[in-house]
C-alpha cells in the first residue's frame, strides 16, 4: 500500500499516527488536506533504527550517545537535516528534521517491510484538541480518506517528547510520553 503511494494510519508506542512514504508528494498532500496542515507544519521521519537516522540527519557523537540511550522509544529528536531530506520536509530556516525510532511492534514491522522511513504526524483531526486513540473511531471518521487503518488496539493521548539536539545542549520542546526529567532538572 505505501509503496503505491498510500496513506495509512498506524499505531505507535505513543499515539496513532498518519503516514506515507517520505518522497511521495501526492500522499503528503493528502495528509495535509485531511489534517488541514499548512506548509509550515513539520512532519517526523519514523526510522527503523539508529543506522537509518544517519542517512537523514547529521548526528555528532554526543547526540548519537543520547539518541542511542533513548531509542527505540517515545521520543522525537530535532537534528540538522542531510541533503537526502527534501527541502520541503525540513524546517524552512533551521534546515532541521524530526526523527524517531518507535518500539511498537506494528510500527517496527511496517518500517522493516517498507525498507525506508515513514513520514508521519499525529492522527488528530483539525477540529479536535486530542488525538484519536481507537482504530474503529479513526476508521469511522477518516476511513474514506485514507487507504488503510491498522488496528493495534487503543493508543494513548500523549504524543512523543520532542528534544532539540541542534545546539550545544538538548532542549525539551515538548514534554510528552517519554521521560524528560533529567533534561529539565539539569
Amino acid at each position: 500500500m505505501l509503496s503505491k503511494g498510500g496513506v495509512i494510519v498506524y499505531p505507535t508506542d505513543s499515539i496513532y499516527a498518519i503516514g506515507c512514504r517520505a518522497g511521495d508528494k501526492d500522499a503528503i498532500g493528502r495528509i495535509r488536506r485531511l489534517r488541514r496542515l499548512d506548509r509550515k507544519h513539520l512532519f517526523t521521519l519514523v526510522c527503523r533504527d539508529l543506522s537509518e537516522i544517519a542517512t537523514y540527519a547529521r548526528v555528532d557523537n554526543q547526540s548519537y550517545r543520547l539518541i542511542r540511550s533513548m531509542t527505540p522509544g517515545p521520543y522525537t529528536f530535532i537534528l540538522p537535516a542531510t541533503k537526502q531530506v527534501p527541502k520541503r520536509l525540513q524546517h524552512p530556516r533551521r534546515r532541521t528534521i524530526g526523527i524517531r525510532v518507535p518500539t511498537h511492534p506494528i510500527a517496527k514491522a511496517l518500517l522493516e517491510e517498507l525498507g525506508e522511513p515513514l513520514l508521519s504526524t499525529t492522527m488528530q483531526l483539525p477540529e479536535e484538541t486530542l488525538p484519536l486513540t481507537q482504530a474503529f473511531d479513526i476508521f469511522e471518521r477518516v476511513g474514506h480518506e485514507v487507504d488503510l487503518v491498522i488496528d493495534g488496539g487503543p493508543c494513548g493521548l500523549n504524543p512523543t517528547s520532542v528534544i532539540d539536539l541542534v545546539g550545544s545542549y538538548p532542549i525539551v520542546l515538548r514534554e510528552g510520553m517519554g521521560d524528560v526529567a533529567h533534561f529539565i532538572d539539569a
